[in-house]
C-alpha cells in the first residue's frame, strides 16, 4: 500500500480554544517519508493530560495546526526499505509520546547509545515538534500515523490495543522510574494521586513485588478504587490532620503524579525514610512549589524526575504486563466524540483513561458525526 491509497487526517488544534473542545476535522501533511519509517493505520489512541496542555499552549507556544495523541496503537501498512525492528505490513504496533532522536546523526550521543533516546537532546516529540528532516510530527487524533520505525514497538498478541494505548505514554512514564529505582520486594512505595498516571503507579509497583504500596490523595473519594487495584493503604490529607506524623518514614519512594504547584511537597517529603527518593512526573504549568530543605539535609532525601521511556523501556514494561496480567482501567470512545472526550478528561472524568477508537477508517463519518 502507498500514500496515496489514504489520506492523513485528523482532529485539528488550530488556537488554545481547541482545548475547550474546539478541535476541528482536517488533512494535515505528515513528515516526508523515508525508507526507515512506517505508516500505520490507527485504530486507538489514549487521551494524556499532555494533549490538554498543549492544545492549551500550557507548556509554551504550540505548533498550530496541531494534532495531539501520543498513545498510539495500530496497523502497520507501510513499511520503509530500511526499517528497523523486523516490521512488516498487518503488524499490531504501537507509538509512544517519542518518534525520533538523533541516534547518533548529529554526533555521538552517549543517551541514544545507553537505550535512554527519551533523553537524547534532539527528540522528537510524537505531536508539535519537528522531525530532523523538517517535517512536523502529528499525533493519534487521526485516522494515519507515520513515525520512524526505531520507535515503532510490536503489542504483545496477550494485550489488547485498547488496553496497549495508555501503557504507551501514561504506563511508561511509571514504569520506567519505578524500574529504575529499584522497587521491588523490600521496598515501600507511595504513589501521590489516583488518576491515569497514578493507577499505573499502583499496578505496577505490585507487579514489581514491592512489599506495600500507599496512595496518596486529598480526599478518600478514590480508596475503594485504590485498594481494587492492589494499594495495601490509603491516606487521605485532608481528612487526617495527623498524616504527616502518623506516616512519617515509612516510604522508600514516592512518584508523584500529580500536576499542582500548590501540593504539599514538604509534607510528602516527610513520609520518606533516610536516602528516600521522590521522583516527580507531573508538571503543572505554574511550577512546582517552594519546599523546605530540611527533609533534603537530615534524612539524604533525593528529589528527582523522569522522562516517559526508550523503545526498549516500551517491550520491556508491556512483557512485565503480559507476565503479571496488568491492565488499565480504560474507557473506549468513538472517535468521532474526540472533542467531548478532552472536556471531559480536563473535568476529571475518566476512571482512569480514555482511549478513542476509530471506529471506522471512512473520515466522511467522522466529519459527520455519524
Amino acid at each position: 500500500m502507498s500514500a496515496g491509497d489514504y489520506k492523513f487526517e485528523g482532529w485539528l488544534g488550530l488556537d488554545p480554544s481547541a482545548a475547550q473542545g474546539k478541535m476541528q476535522w482536517g488533512v494535515f501533511e505528515p513528515k516526508p517519508w523515508e525508507e526507515t519509517d512506517v505508516d500505520i493505520k490507527i485504530t486507538h489512541c489514549g487521551i494524556c493530560g499532555s494533549d490538554l496542555h498543549t492544545l492549551r499552549s500550557g507548556w509554551g507556544p504550540t505548533l498550530y495546526p496541531c494534532v495531539v495523541g501520543h498513545e498510539i496503537v495500530g496497523t502497520v501498512v507501510r513499511v520503509g526499505s530500511k526499517a528497523e525492528g523486523g516490521l512488516k505490513v498487518g503488524d499490531r504496533v504501537g507509538v509512544g509520546a517519542q518518534s525520533d532522536s538523533c541516534l547518533g546523526r548529529k554526533g555521538d550521543c552517549e543517551l541514544c547509545s545507553s537505550n535512554l533516546e527519551n533523553y537524547c537532546p534532539h527528540q522528537t516529540s510524537t505531536y508539535n515538534s519537528v522531525y530532523l528532516n523538517g517535517g512536523k510530527s502529528y499525533g493519534g487524533y487521526a485516522l494515519y500515523n507515520r513515525a520512524p520505525s526505531h520507535f515503532v514497538v510490536k503489542i504483545p498478541d496477550a494485550i489488547s490495543s485498547a488496553h496497549a494505548a495508555p501503557m504507551l505514554c501514561a504506563g511508561v512514564t511509571t514504569y520506567t522510574p519505578l524500574k529504575h529505582h529499584g522497587v521491588g520486594p523490600g521496598k515501600k512505595v507511595g504513589i501521590v494521586g489516583l488518576g491515569g498516571l497514578g493507577h499505573f503507579g499502583v499496578m505496577w509497583a505490585k507487579a514489581l513485588k514491592a512489599d506495600k504500596v500507599v496512595v496518596i490523595s486529598r480526599s478518600s473519594s478514590k480508596k475503594e478504587d485504590a485498594l481494587k487495584l492492589g494499594a495495601d493503604e490509603f491516606i487521605a490529607t485532608d481528612e487526617d490532620p495527623d498524616w504527616t506524623k502518623e506516616h512519617a518514614s515509612t516510604l522508600d519512594v514516592i512518584l508523584s503524579t500529580v500536576s499542582s504547584s500548590s501540593m504539599p511537597l514538604t509534607d510528602y517529603l516527610s513520609l520518606l525514610r533516610f536516602d528516600g527518593t521522590f521522583v516527580q512526573l507531573g508538571a503543572p504549568d505554574e511550577g512546582l512549589p517552594n519546599l523546605s530543605q530540611g527533609p533534603l539535609i537530615f534524612k539524604r532525601i533525593k528529589i528527582t524526575g523522569s522522562l516517559i521511556g526508550s523503545p526498549q523501556d516500551l517491550r520491556d514494561m508491556l512483557q512485565l504486563a503480559v507476565d503479571q496480567n496488568v491492565r488499565p482501567w480504560i474507557d473506549e470512545i468513538p472517535m468521532k466524540d474526540a472533542n467531548k472526550a478532552i472536556v471531559d478528561m480536563g473535568a476529571g472524568k475518566p476512571r482512569y483513561r480514555y482511549v478513542l477508537v476509530n471506529e471506522s477508517q471512512e473520515a466522511s463519518q467522522v466529519k459527520a458525526g455519524l
